[in-house]
């Protein structure tokens, strides 16, 4: 076993137990550090608030990197097939541990926080995960994808504004709702398009031919099922921003109404 691989296990390793330790330590402690509502809350929303914590600490970290290397690494932008940076490795692995930790997390307080599509999202993500830790291909691609985690802090951030009771339209919730929808549609919405382009430009090439029809398959058919569910999300987040506005104009053309009558 070389040095490199040794180093992405033991990546994995740590990436699993430090969200491990966040998810039952950290997060209790730190959460009624900063918000004296959560120790109010019941014990099913503390799990699934710990777990958005989580989410967030891990969306934070590999979708920065994952920008970094998107936008500054010379080897995955030269050959985004076969270029092989290091630090794109770690960032996959990272994500590895933290997707084997939240399913753990998910099976085990499945009557809490339970959630078939996550199921599916983190079994798909580590099926490509895997090809991409094993036989080094596709880490520039992996890390592109990672890019949607971008947008995960803003709709855990509406979860913990819902369970702390904030108004809807309160300025905090109306501005993380208007970036959520904005960021959630440009990094798993917007990249679409160009992203299919790019595999239909190395179609056929002798780049694409040595990836093998295994990972040639698992490839598309893995991303084609995480965009899918990706729409669907994009779908449901975009009706709860149109009923919003919605209700603010009602809102706001209300006030109007009293406030001539009073005139």
């Amino acid at each position: 076993m070389d040095t490199n691989t040794i180093l992405l296990i033991s990546t994995c390793f740590a990436s699993f137990f430090t969200f491990q330790i966040i998810f039952h330590i950290v997060s209790y402690w730190f959460s009624a550090k900063i918000s004296p509502g959560f120790n109010n809350l019941s014990f099913k929303k503390k799990i699934e608030w710990n777990s958005r914590v989580v989410s967030t600490c891990h969306s934070l970290l590999v979708g920065v990197v994952g920008l970094y290397i998107f936008l500054f690494d010379e080897a995955g932008i030269a050959d985004p097939l076969w270029g092989d940076p290091s630090l794109g490795k770690v960032n996959v692995a990272i994500a590895s541990g933290y997707l084997v930790s939240d399913l753990l997390i998910l099976i085990w307080y499945w009557k809490v926080i339970g959630d078939k599509y996550f199921v599916i999202h983190h079994c798909t993500a580590l099926y490509a995960y895997h090809f991409i830790l094993k036989d080094g291909m596709l880490v520039y691609i992996g890390n592109f994808r990672l890019l949607a985690e971008l947008s995960s802090p803003f709709v855990n951030q509406r979860w913990f504004f819902e369970a702390l009771k904030y108004p809807k339209f309160s300025k905090a919730n109306v501005i993380n709702g208007i970036l959520m929808t904005v960021v959630f549609f440009i990094v798993r919405i917007a990249s679409i398009p160009p992203y299919y382009g790019y595999i239909y430009s190395v179609f056929g090439t002798e780049a694409y031919m040595r990836l093998g029809f295994l990972i040639q398959f698992s490839w598309i058919a893995t991303c084609v099922v995480l965009d899918v569910m990706n729409v669907m999300w994009m779908i449901k987040i975009s009706k709860g921003c149109i009923k919003v506005i919605s209700l603010l104009r009602q809102e706001k053309a209300r006030k109007s109404l009293q406030n001539g009558k009073l005139d």
